[in-house]
């Protein structure tokens, strides 16, 4: 399969878990930038399985209005650059990626993702068992 097939056991497992955990840290900093534990109240959402609302503490409304994923994309401090590597690196993995580096080139990585889709595609076309 490419170099991209399908891990089964304990490699597998390894492997979810890093991507996990990659990816949670991710959405930690984020949160963390975007909603400063310091600057905000959350208060429980009245209907029921829908998030927190997240509240500005007085006198921090007009800061968080300028705290947007946007603007924080544009600033892309270190943190965040060093957090996305990483959790780039974890997926490259699951995809068995031994040969990624940071330096692959963006049509690289969508060549080999096309050519996965299209593996996977046929082989569901074909009833085809991974």
């Amino acid at each position: 399969m490419s170099g991209a097939g399908v891990r089964t056991g304990c490699l597998a497992g390894s492997i979810a878990e890093e991507n996990i955990a990659a990816a949670r840290r991710l959405v930690e900093l984020r949160d963390t930038w975007l909603n400063p534990t310091e600057w905000t109240e959350r208060v429980p959402e009245v209907v029921p399985g829908y998030p927190d609302r997240i509240l500005p503490n007085p006198g921090f409304e007009a800061v968080l209005k300028k705290r947007t994923l946007t603007n924080f994309y544009n600033a892309r401090p270190a943190w965040l650059a060093h957090a996305h590597a990483a959790l780039d690196a974890a997926v490259a993995q699951a995809y068995g990626w031994a040969d990624y580096t940071p330096a692959m080139p963006d049509e690289e990585i969508l060549r080999r993702l096309l050519a996965l889709n299209r593996e996977r595609s046929h082989a569901a076309d074909h009833g085809d068992a991974e």
